[in-house]
Order: C-alpha cells, then sequence, then structure tokens
C-alpha cells in the first residue's frame, strides 16, 4: 500500500470517530437535565430531613402537655401497656415486660393482676405519705420480704475513761430484743363503667390512683391506732399500758389526769411531756382526734396563756406545748379511762414496712356493666421501741 492510500484511509477513519456538533449539544443537553434533576431530588430529601427534626425539636420542646399527649410515642412502655390494659383489657404489652433498673417482671403473678406503672404508684404514695395518719410521723420502711425485722438493744453501750497505760474494762454482753413486723394485703375495688373507660379524654390513671389511694389511706390509719395484728398492722392502742411509774418493756406507759373522763387544767399535759425521756421530746409529737384537740386548746397556763399555738405559715401544724400535733381522727374521744392523747418520737417508736410493688387486676365480669379493678399492696406496722411513745389517760389512776 502506498503512503497515499494509508494517509487517505487514516483521513477517513479520524472523521468518523470525532462526533459532529449536534451530537455533542445533544449528550451534553441531556447530562444537564439528569444532573438538574439529581439535584433537585437531593434539596426535596433535605427539605422533608429538615421538616421532621424541626417537628421533633417542637415535641421536646413542649412542657406540662395535656393528659392526652401522654398517650404519645414519647411516654414510657410501662405506662402505655398499664394504660391499654386499664381501659380495654388488653395485657400483651405487660406480659413479659421488664422494669428498668430491677431485676423484676410486670408479668401475672400467681395471686393475679399486674405492678402498677411507677408514676401511678408514686401519686398513691405520696397521697398516703401526706393524710393525717400515724404514716405521716413514723418510720416507713420498704422491703421486699414478707416481714421486717426491728433490732433494740436494751443495755447501754459499755464506755469508760482509759489511759494509754492502764487496761480497758471489759463491757457487758448486749440485751438485743427482736421485734417481727409482718406485712399484711390491703386491698381496694373501685369500679368504672366501660363507657368512661371508652372515653380517651378520661384520665384514667389518675381516677384509679385518687380512689386507690383513699381507700388505702383510710384503712391504713385506722389499722395503726386500734389494728389487732390478725391479717392487718397491730395499732397503738392495742398494746398492754401501765401506769409510767411502773413502766416496763413491752407496754406503753400513761400519765393520768386525775380527773374521769376530763382533766383539771394543763398539768396532766405537762406531767405527759416529760414522763418521756429526754433523748425522744426533740422529735416528739402529739396525736390526737379533733374533739380532743377543741378540748385541749382551751387550757391555759397560770398567767393566762393558750397552751395551744396555731401554725404561723401555711402547712405548718398547729403546737402544743411547742410540739407538733397530728390529728388522728381514729384516737378515741375523751372518755372516762380512754387513751385520747399519745406523745412521743414516732419515727422511732412507730414502724411502718411495706413492699414497693401495687397490684390491679382488671375484672370486667363480676360487676355487669361496671369494670372492677382489685387492688392490694402489702404493708405492716407495730410499735418498735415501747420507751419511745407516751399516753394521757382520762383518769384517775
Amino acid at each position: 500500500m502506498s503512503d497515499t492510500q494509508f494517509e487517505t484511509r487514516a483521513k477517513a477513519r479520524g472523521k468518523e470517530a470525532v462526533p459532529s456538533a449536534p451530537e455533542t449539544k445533544s449528550a451534553a443537553d441531556d447530562f444537564m437535565s439528569e444532573f438538574n434533576g439529581f439535584q433537585s431530588d437531593i434539596a426535596k430529601r433535605l427539605k422533608q430531613q429538615e421538616e421532621r427534626l424541626t417537628m421533633l425539636d417542637r415535641k421536646t420542646q413542649t412542657h406540662k402537655r395535656p393528659h392526652l399527649a401522654r398517650a404519645s410515642e414519647l411516654e414510657a412502655p410501662h405506662q402505655k401497656a398499664f394504660n391499654a390494659y386499664l381501659r380495654t383489657g388488653d395485657d400483651d404489652g405487660l406480659r413479659g415486660l421488664e422494669l428498668e433498673g430491677k431485676a423484676m417482671s410486670s408479668a401475672v403473678a400467681a395471686d393475679g393482676g399486674y405492678l402498677v406503672d411507677p408514676e401511678t404508684s408514686e401519686s398513691i404514695r405520696s397521697v398516703l405519705e401526706s393524710t393525717a395518719s400515724i404514716r405521716a410521723i413514723a418510720n416507713v420502711v420498704r422491703v421486699e420480704a414478707t416481714s421486717f425485722d426491728v433490732l433494740v438493744d436494751h443495755s447501754d453501750v459499755g464506755a469508760g475513761w482509759a489511759t494509754e497505760t492502764d487496761p480497758s474494762s471489759e463491757t457487758g454482753t448486749p440485751q438485743i430484743d427482736r421485734i417481727t413486723i409482718p406485712l399484711h394485703e390491703l386491698s381496694a375495688l373501685p369500679k368504672a363503667s366501660q363507657r368512661l373507660l371508652d372515653d380517651s379524654a378520661f384520665d384514667i390513671e389518675g381516677w384509679l390512683a385518687g380512689r386507690i389511694a383513699g381507700k388505702f389511706a383510710r384503712s391504713e390509719a385506722a389499722a395503726f391506732i386500734n389494728g389487732n395484728g390478725v391479717d392487718k398492722p397491730k395499732g397503738l392502742l392495742t398494746h398492754p399500758t401501765v401506769d409510767n411509774a411502773g413502766w416496763s418493756w413491752g407496754n406503753l406507759g400513761y400519765v393520768a389526769t386525775g380527773v374521769a373522763g376530763g382533766f383539771d387544767g394543763g398539768e396532766a399535759v405537762i406531767d405527759l411531756v416529760y414522763a418521756l425521756g429526754a433523748q425522744y421530746r426533740a422529735n416528739a409529737s402529739f396525736v390526737m382526734n379533733s374533739k380532743t384537740a377543741g378540748a385541749l386548746r382551751k387550757l391555759k397556763d397560770a398567767d393566762g396563756r393558750f397552751l395551744w399555738s396555731d401554725g404561723l405559715a401555711a402547712g405548718e401544724p398547729a403546737r402544743l406545748l411547742g410540739y407538733p400535733v397530728l390529728i388522728a381522727e381514729d384516737m378515741p374521744d375523751v372518755a372516762v379511762d380512754a387513751l385520747a392523747v399519745a406523745f412521743g418520737d414516732f419515727n422511732a417508736g412507730y414502724t411502718v414496712a411495706e413492699r414497693p410493688d401495687l397490684r390491679i387486676l382488671r375484672d370486667p365480669f363480676s360487676a355487669k356493666p361496671h369494670v372492677l379493678f382489685y387492688a392490694t399492696k402489702r404493708v405492716g406496722g407495730d410499735v418498735s421501741d415501747f420507751a419511745a411513745i407516751k399516753l394521757l389517760k382520762f383518769g384517775t389512776s
């Protein structure tokens, strides 16, 4: 092949490889169209993501949301599942639900029922602590067992002066007494109609907490004063009582007013105060009912000043001889030989033991068309230090 023919064929192939101007422009237009579409899609996706983040920010920054909002996705799983169980009986969400921070399951127990969600349980507990009951001034402990043991040392701690060279004297063996406080089952049985439960605006948890707390508070207050210890706490006034001059462990000492069914001035109240040991008087309180309080607040000293003084600030209890007064309506009225006033350090003298869990069983069958809610908890109480409490007896001896 000659050089002329080779150059001619090479020029022909070069012309075939180079695209024409219209083809180049068309390819560039297609590329720019696809690029613009991709850019528009990215901008759209970024806008949607920004809208989602803005909505989440608004939800997290909203305070004091109404009760209807508590059923949203931000609600605790236990509370959502418990709400569904109360309204419809659906317990799928509660079965096997592990409680946070504890090796405890909300699965149904042998006696039936599910654990109440922490918010409702805390609401009930706060009501119990604020009611007019011995619980407000007693020593309240939470236990996981079926009873609680209080160890009391009757002997004084061995002590003495010592030097660097002299041998120390041997101390005596302590005398320790054990007081066992068994826990008993306390129950309440409020009921509501299914129509009311179907109303989404009805705050079922708040209503249930209020009804249960009211029933529990009344039952506890009565048992802590007059309970016989059989399937209920042992009350303060069910223990044996003796004249304080002959007091011994296992009995509650009393001071007599000297007047049958009444009192002659405030001397008996003063005697009651100083019948209590000095180590207990610093945290001591009076306990009585409203009728007794009405009679005692009329007492005056020799200078005509009332022994009773009302609280100076909102929420502060009234005081008798400078000590706070708890009004417990289950205390007896003033009558012949009635032990109508108690005085002492109840934080040391009376112990309330309870389990932290509260269970509720839904029963839609026994009281149609109403739904029953069987609520149970375990609580016990008893005197834990017989020297820390003294009584005022309205009698001659």
